[in-house]
């Protein structure tokens, strides 16, 4: 099969679909991989490094997109829209139930697009979201350090304190693979940490890895409106597979936190868990809203791009080996990667994202 990897053209994102490695190991197996030129520099990787791993190098995007099937991290920005192909395999985050202009694009194309973050385990765990889950709860911390810092907008907070002196005031709605991490940086660094989940057995086995340095408690609006007010840094890192991200805390609630509190919502990409949220960028990264910074890009961490595309390809390599080599029927006997499925020639499938766009289907 023929897989082109087109350099990623959103806001600062350097990750790159597929890495030197796993263009080899697809070339190994007799397919012939197409990079853009220079699609790979932001992550580390040269032009040379994919020659010397088997790679054609072509110089525009629509050459890298012509192929049978194209790899990306990235969903489809508007200006690629007129590279989608009919019958052509699409494989990347796509992130559908926050953006009804891409799903329309791609049903309108006949593209067949899977989503990374879609395709499930049994156990319902995410394989292919979660390392960039890993990547953005770790670094949703960071960025919060820093956006608290006065000449960023923020409070002025240092999150670990020193003797003498209370440290900064975590709070992180949702205990998954993103809150789990997030509260793993905030309790290094120091910080009161709260988290707050609705799975109770969730609850109990965070306890077996923070024992009490992170207060866990059960998520109720009740306590969501007792506990936002007096966090410092406040991080959404709510998921519901598929679907938009539910709505926990209001504008008057935001307009209650202290000025120069800080939110991250991990959840911006998915519609975001926080009302007053709006996406953002690596460029423009903050806004300032009821007194409060806010901090909302869907690509956070293409801050990292040598980790995380790294971290991306080697849970993705698999599924991407088991495409090129079946196709589109290959779904047929792994219901896995199956479930990722989310646009079939020009039809939307995916029943998380019917229920949210069910005039489309």
């Amino acid at each position: 099969m023929e897989i082109g990897v087109p350099k990623e053209i959103k806001d600062q994102e350097f990750r790159v679909g597929l890495t030197p490695v796993s263009v080899q190991a697809l070339v190994n197996r007799n397919h012939q991989v197409v990079i853009e030129t220079q699609g790979g520099v932001g992550a580390g990787f040269t032009d040379e490094d994919y020659l010397n791993a088997g790679a054609k190098i072509v110089q525009t995007a629509a050459e890298a997109w012509d192929r049978e099937m194209v790899v990306k991290v990235k969903e489809p920005l508007q200006a690629e829209y007129q590279y989608l192909q009919k019958e052509q395999l699409l494989f990347t985050y796509l992130h559908l139930a926050a953006d009804r202009p891409l799903t329309e694009a791609l049903i309108h194309s006949g593209v067949n697009a899977i989503a990374y973050e879609t395709v499930a385990l049994p156990n319902g765990r995410l394989p292919l979201l979660a390392p960039m889950s890993i990547i953005a709860g770790r670094l949703s911390v960071q960025f919060g350090a820093r956006y608290l810092e006065k000449q960023q907008g923020g409070r002025g907070v240092l999150l670990g304190g020193i003797p003498g002196v209370s440290p900064g005031h975590v709070v992180i709605l949702g205990g998954g693979v993103v809150g789990t991490e997030a509260a793993r940086i905030a309790v290094g660094l120091g910080a009161r940490v709260q988290m707050i989940d609705l799975n109770v057995e969730r609850l109990s086995y965070l306890e077996t890895l923070f024992g009490s340095r992170v207060e866990l408690l059960y998520s109720s609006s009740a306590q969501i409106e007792a506990i936002v007010p007096e966090a410092d840094l406040l991080i959404g890192a709510v998921l519901v597979a598929g679907k938009r991200a539910p709505n926990l805390v209001s504008r008057q609630l935001v307009a209650k936190m202290k000025p120069g509190a800080v939110i991250v919502d991990v959840a911006v990409d998915q519609g975001g868990c926080i009302e007053t949220l709006r996406p953002t960028s690596h460029s423009q990264p903050t806004y300032i809203e009821e007194g409060v910074v806010h901090v909302g890009i869907p690509n956070m961490p293409g801050a990292v791009p040598w980790t995380a595309t790294q971290a991306l390809n080697n849970s993705t390599l698999p599924y991407t080996l088991k495409l090129a080599q079946q196709g589109l029927e290959g779904l047929k006997m792994d219901p896995v990667l199956a479930g990722g499925l989310n646009v079939q020639y020009g039809r939307l499938i995916h029943p998380a994202v019917c229920e949210v766009f069910p005039d489309l289907v």
